[in-house]
């Protein structure tokens, strides 16, 4: 058998004996829940279901990506193979199949991951963020809790990137990522009053500008969500234009446009050409003008990213909440 049939088989097997966290309340209703499961077990190819009720599969990727993409997968199945007790391997084809938009395959490889080493925070962590991804948000904090959980007490250790950044540095740690995805999952909600100290925990364990600048980008919106606006500015306080920055661009420049050191034309001429960049700078752009009282410039940013493809991309699902029903930012007719 096949390392992509095996992943296959493990899937379907996972799907008839069901996950046994508790269903999310994002999703559209019982009937779309059933069709997507029925879409994944017969390779349909949706992976998720919009907040705004879309069904969502993967996108297309360039023919070298995909062949990189895949031939790193191989490799990571051909590990595992070779060391099927280690959990080491098996977080890699978790990861490895996430990067080809395998998400679904991905949540129940790092699943069987829990069932083989149940005290390894580093599946909840992995698991939790494809939750995220898939839009189950629900699922995504328990998992997430339960990480932070395990945890808690212990020494943090640098995460390896998948995607390494131009300088092979990762910027990341297993704790830091724990807790920016936790606070992410309750922003997304817009359970802002949860996500504010999930933030500061993140703010709390990152070790380096680049995790400092995403933090601290999240935590200033949470804040002024919340309509805390002093303690918002006193975010902004130590960021300056010579941190340190490998790859978090875009969330310095956004920092510096709420600083006023960037105006809103500055921050949008930059890589915007990338649908992830644009998801990026629009929705923190969009938020900006959303509680400075400009909801329809903010509506048409947001509508602007939705019309991208990398509905992955955190600032693509962070414009769907806004755009979504019980939000209380949503269009209002004629808007």
């Amino acid at each position: 058998m096949s390392g992509s049939h095996l992943v296959i088989v493990i899937l379907l097997a996972f799907l008839v004996t069901g996950c046994s966290a508790a269903p999310d309340e994002h999703l559209v209703s019982d009937e779309a829940e059933q069709a997507q499961r029925e879409s994944w077990a017969s390779g349909g190819g949706i992976e998720a279901v919009s907040l705004l009720g879309e069904p969502l599969v993967p996108p297309q990727l360039a023919p070298e990506t995909l062949a990189r993409l895949e031939s790193e997968l191989a490799t990571a199945l051909e590990l595992h193979h070779a060391s099927p007790e280690d959990p080491d391997a098996l977080i890699w084809v978790g990861r490895r199949l996430a990067y080809l938009g395998r998400y679904r395959e991905a949540i129940e490889t790092f699943t069987r991951g829990i069932d083989l080493h149940p005290g390894d925070a580093r599946f909840y962590r992995h698991r939790g963020h494809r939750w995220i991804t898939v839009r189950e948000l629900d699922r995504a904090i328990a998992d997430l809790e339960r990480a932070a959980e395990l945890v808690a007490g212990e020494p943090d250790e640098v995460e390896p990137d998948g995607m390494p950044n131009p300088y092979g540095i990762p910027t990341s740690t297993l704790q830091s990522n724990i807790w920016y995805h936790l606070a992410l999952a309750h922003y997304l909600k817009h359970d802002f009053q949860r996500a504010e100290p999930a933030w500061r925990e993140t703010l709390r364990v990152s070790t380096n500008d680049d995790m400092r600048v995403a933090t601290a980008d999240w935590l200033y919106m949470t804040l002024r969500r919340l309509g805390r606006d002093e303690e918002a500015a006193a975010v902004l306080e130590p960021i300056h234009a010579d941190m340190r920055i490998l790859e978090n661009h875009a969330y310095h420049r956004r920092l510096l446009m709420y600083r006023g050191d960037l105006d809103a034309e500055q921050l949008m001429a930059a890589d915007t050409d990338d649908p992830v960049q644009l998801a990026t700078y629009g929705y923190g752009l969009g938020n900006w003008y959303l509680y400075n009282g400009d909801v329809d410039r903010a509506h048409q940013l947001f509508r602007q990213i939705l019309a991208g493809p990398n509905w992955a991309a955190f600032g693509y699902i962070a414009a769907e909440a806004e755009l979504g029903p019980g939000t209380g930012t949503e269009p209002q007719p004629g808007s």
